[in-house]
């Protein structure tokens, strides 16, 4: 299944900037809009293996 974000970006001092509303923490720049959204793509994968990473680490911590 796929997810769907809203994406809130705008102009700053030329570059594109954007942040996925419903995801903190996910926040990026590009030249261009198509690489912001490259960008924030990368960004939001990246947070969930960090975030599935964390996840197994505790489990082997507490033996769950």
């Amino acid at each position: 299944m796929q997810r769907q974000f809203t994406l809130q970006y705008w102009l700053d001092d030329g570059w594109y900037v954007g942040r996925l509303l419903e995801v903190p923490g996910v926040i990026s720049q590009a030249q261009t809009l198509k690489e912001l959204k490259e960008n924030i793509r990368d960004a939001y994968q990246l947070m969930m293996e960090d975030e599935l990473d964390y996840t197994v680490s505790n489990r082997r911590f507490f033996n769950c």
